[in-house]
């Protein structure tokens, strides 16, 4: 081991393991974490790449101070994943029993013999979700005090799959109710690979005092990206199981080429849904047979059963035969897989920040450089190819993702958002924790500045209690004490209680009574509005929230929307490098040559259309307006014009508007107008609009709350608005036809 300060100051015992295990030296991340972490009176944040040493960052320090306390002290250990946590136990159970201190894995599959031993004597490593953090909370109440009183450091791994969800404000919340307790604060190490502004993750950790931050995420290993693009000649009306084959060309060539690259190592393959796991892992495993080779090829998705998934994990760790996983962003999390050789990126990426929470994955090995590849197929070109298929949107997008990737710039935490959903739970949790509270006690402890929903007021945690109230989720007894109502009771005694979160929801499309499939949707929807479903274009006639149904007519005529629903949120700044790859005349290195025709035909047809000087578009029955901007933005003015009585939707060009009757020029007219207004109050904008139950709880929420959370949550308000003003203010811009 090399001789540093950082190693120096780490206890004799774990100095002596690292030597006895062949380390040579500390690594970057560690060298700067120990002596920040090692006097255990501070919060501090840990970025680094995936395989780095982030987790001795945190425990080789956290151990020490341990070691060094007159009492055997607790370190909790806070994890996303059960999968996790069963790595981390490996990791550190051989250290820690040369130490003599225990490790304590805690999560559903762990045994009530096991849980009880811990809480005879709450020291050692308690590693846990924050799942069953509140269990513990909600039920063992008056133990709280007892069990945490030794506690010196909160570790939270993964930070960045908390910031900005109900998990993440979960989180906050449990670990200020466990200090509230203890009467005193205990520091916190959050540990990331992807963080897009430290400042604000560092404010999401503590918001209450500074935070020492290290960053150690440039690696300066080699990169190697290729895009290869592949054409799909899509087929109309029905269709013979022969041209369903040809229909298929594509995802079939795609996997040809997977097949032939990627066997003999180890890699991980990223469809963008889980439908598209399975159908990779079958084509993968079907190539396998034909050519009587072992399967190398295994899905792993949130909806697989545990063993499924374990299987899948298991086989990529092994090293007799090699392996690759198909699966969702469930393999994105630090998960020990061992090293992978290469990424494979089906379609656009979620985010640039999941991509390169992917990529992390590859090029761990000392010398190896990360590889990904990228799949991007786009329809052929005919005269009846829509504008999304001319502009190539998926090529550009996706080439958006990787300019930025390779700048280093990833989307920033979205620290902002009320969460009342998961103030209910928190609300009912510490109600059952302290066995009843006063509404006054509940507001100082949940909203009240440092705690976690300090953005409640008191008028609306008022509005909470009244509406839980008149639902019987709470009562009051005669002395004013918040108790569990009728359905709270049972809601709180319900093992589904401890999630914050839900798992994804996609909606039941019906027509005439017919099932025709379900859709992921993440955005405001209203009846008239038209979706791509199935290959074809749907009016939407009703939306059945409790039951999660769209009904839907077939659309006569008019140009298919550019809505289908799919993909995730995508930020301004990739809108925007996308307009700039457009206007750009240079070939992309990163493109293989039909990747490369595709982007040379978007950015023709971008040019012959003029768009870098159009506002608007004539769109048949619809108006585009080109923002160039994020999907927050873009929700954020619809919901204007729909204030307004115009009928608008979210699109990936920008702002689809129902023109119903309505000229261009007068459609610019109201615009500006709206620009030139103060922007009307939330519940105005949101009057009509539905699907706004997005968390697990909204829907025990008042109308008048549940709008003003969703809009906290999606919709970039303000930046909307300094778009209106700034285009309208100071360019004037034309209108055309797309055709």
């Amino acid at each position: 081991m090399a001789a540093s300060q950082a190693f120096l100051q780490l206890d004799p015992r774990i100095q002596r393991y690292l030597w006895a295990e062949g380390w040579g030296a500390l690594r970057d991340v560690q060298e700067q974490a120990i002596p920040l972490i090692l006097p255990g009176n501070q919060d501090v944040l840990v970025a680094a790449s995936t395989a780095s040493g982030k987790t001795e960052a945190a425990f080789l320090p956290a151990l020490t101070h341990l070691l060094g306390q007159p009492d055997e002290g607790l370190i909790v250990y806070i994890s996303p994943l059960k999968a996790l946590i069963n790595d981390q136990f490996g990791r550190l159970d051989r250290l820690c029993e040369n130490l003599g201190i225990p490790v304590w894995p805690w999560h559903g599959d762990v045994t009530s013999t096991s849980k009880r031993k811990f809480m005879q004597k709450p020291t050692g490593v308690l590693l846990i979700t924050p799942e069953s953090l509140e269990a513990t909370l909600c039920n063992r109440g008056t133990s709280i005090a007892a069990l945490f009183k030794r506690m010196t450091f909160f570790v939270i791994d993964e930070l960045h799959a908390f910031i900005g969800t109900e998990r993440g404000k979960q989180l906050q919340a449990l670990m200020h109710r466990i200090e509230i307790v203890l009467g005193r604060t205990v520091p916190r190490i959050g540990l990331s690979a992807t963080l897009g502004d430290m400042g604000l993750a560092a404010r999401f950790l503590r918001s209450s005092c500074p935070v020492a931050i290290v960053d150690a995420t440039s690696t300066g290993s080699q990169l190697l990206i290729l895009v290869k693009g592949f054409e799909e000649h899509p087929t109309t009306g029905e269709t013979s199981n022969k041209s369903k084959l040809e229909a298929e060309r594509a995802p079939l060539a795609i996997a040809q080429h997977m097949f032939k690259i990627l066997r003999g190592s180890n890699n991980l393959v990223f469809p963008n849904s889980r439908r598209e796991v399975e159908r990779y892992t079958h084509l993968l495993n079907g190539l396998c047979e034909q050519a009587q080779v072992p399967k190398e090829f295994w899905p792993h998705h949130g909806n697989l059963s545990k063993e499924i998934r374990y299987e899948t994990e298991a086989a990529l760790k092994q090293r007799e035969r090699s392996a690759t996983a198909v699966c969702t962003s469930t393999l994105e999390l630090g998960i020990d897989i061992g090293a992978v050789k290469s990424v494979a990126q089906i379609g656009t990426p979620p985010s640039v920040a999941s991509l390169r929470q992917r990529l992390g994955r590859s090029g761990r090995r000392e010398g190896e450089p990360a590889i990904l590849r990228g799949y991007v197929i786009e329809d052929a070109l005919d005269e009846r190819a829509s504008l999304e298929t001319r502009l190539r949107l998926d090529t550009v997008q996706t080439a958006a993702a990787i300019s930025l990737l390779l700048e280093n710039w990833f989307e920033p935490p979205a620290v902002h958002g009320e969460h009342y959903s998961t103030l209910v739970q928190q609300l009912l949790s510490s109600i059952a924790q302290y066995g009843g509270l006063q509404a006054a006690h509940a507001f100082r402890l949940l909203c009240t500045p440092p705690g976690p929903f300090e953005r409640v007021s008191k008028d609306a945690f008022a509005e909470l209690l009244r509406t839980l109230g008149q639902k019987e989720i709470l009562t009051q007894d005669h002395a004013g004490l918040l108790l569990h109502g009728r359905v709270g009771d049972k809601i709180v005694n319900h093992y589904s209680f401890y999630a914050a979160f839900t798992s994804d929801e996609e909606f039941r499309i019906v027509s005439g009574g017919k099932a025709l499939g379900t859709l992921p949707v993440s955005q405001i929807m209203t009846p008239g509005q038209r979706i791509l479903f199935g290959g074809r274009t749907w009016l939407i006639e009703a939306i059945d929230e409790e039951h999660k149904t769209i009904h839907v007519a077939s659309a006569k005529g008019g140009t298919p929307p550019l809505f289908d629903g799919s993909g995730g949120r995508v930020h301004t700044r990739v809108r925007q490098r996308m307009r700039d790859i457009y206007v750009a005349q240079d070939a992309l290195p990163f493109l293989d040559t039909t990747a490369q025709r595709f982007l040379g035909e978007g950015r023709k047809t971008f040019a012959t259309l003029a768009l870098a000087d159009r506002l608007l578009l004539d769109h048949g029955s619809q108006a585009i307006l080109l923002t160039w901007l994020g999907d927050a933005t873009n929700e954020a003015i619809a919901c204007l014009l729909m204030s307004h009585g115009i009928q608008a939707f979210t699109g990936r060009l920008g702002v689809e508007i129902h023109r119903a009757g309505h000229s261009l020029q007068e459609i610019k007219n109201l615009l500006a107008d709206i620009a030139s207004r103060p922007v009307a109050p939330v519940d105005e904008l949101l009057t009509k609009a539905g699907n706004l139950v997005h968390q697990k709880w909204d829907g025990l929420l008042s109308p008048h709350l549940l709008r003003q959370s969703y809009a906290s949550s999606n919709l970039e308000l303000d930046e909307a608005l300094d778009w209106l003003q700034a285009t309208f203010k100071s360019r004037s811009y034309q209108v055309s036809s797309d055709t």
